[in-house]
């Protein structure tokens, strides 16, 4: 157990909320067959936690909501909250918006469909889509394998304040020929247009589909 401060470290570093000594102790029984013992942890925490009191790091070690965790020190609330303020004026990419529109018109749409209609994979945009809960999956269809049927999402209605789908924009003649590769214009106009003051962050470093041909990834 020579490495048993930085394995603590470690998990408490990378939890996505607080993680208790309960956590702990199953993670480092589960990964090298250790039982540590609680007082054991708590004395390591004790040391994690004051080694983190030096000027040194801008974030210190916290025991809140029954856990332990990172959090930044109050001194640079100011250029974290910028950040995000930042982050949270993003709009979505050509690509999820053409993803997004698709979906908001055609569902519940699986994946088949929306890539024959924009001619290229969206396993990236709708997966993006799904952690920003813009989109939900509304069941499986009837075609080969049954794909996951997408469709848009309570959220998608309160940032973009429709009582229901059908306070989308309405569309003239949205008719898709069987062959037809790429999303009517009208279409994307439309939903841009529906989206043009939303506040829905979006990775400064997405690319668009067209340019990285998505990887394949399961949804």
């Amino acid at each position: 157990m020579e490495s048993l401060k930085q394995n603590i470290e470690a998990l408490i570093f990378t939890a996505e909320q607080s993680i208790t000594i309960n956590e702990i102790q199953g993670a480092l029984k589960a990964a090298y067959g250790w039982e540590v013992t609680s007082e054991n942890i708590r004395e390591i925490i004790a040391e994690l936690t004051s080694r983190y009191e030096s000027d040194d790091y801008a974030f210190e070690l916290m025991e809140i909501a029954g856990g332990f965790r990172f959090l930044s020190k109050k001194d640079y609330y100011g250029i974290v909250n910028t950040m995000l303020q930042i982050n949270s004026k993003k709009k979505l990419t050509t690509a999820a918006l053409e993803t997004l529109a698709i979906i908001a018109y055609k569902q519940p749409v699986s994946k088949p469909e929306i890539e024959n209609i924009r001619g290229v994979n969206c396993d990236y945009s709708i997966q993006k889509l799904l952690e920003k809960e813009l989109i939900v999956i509304q069941g499986k269809g009837d075609g080969p394998g049954k794909p996951l049927l997408y469709g848009i999402s309570k959220n998608f209605m309160d940032h973009f304040g429709l009582k229901s789908a059908k306070d989308l924009p309405k569309l003239k003649d949205v008719v898709f020929d069987e062959n037809e590769i790429g999303t009517p214009a009208e279409m994307i106009d439309s939903v841009e247009n529906t989206l043009t003051h939303s506040d829905i962050p979006e990775e400064s470093n997405e690319t668009s589909d067209e340019q990285t041909h998505e990887t394949d990834g399961n949804l």
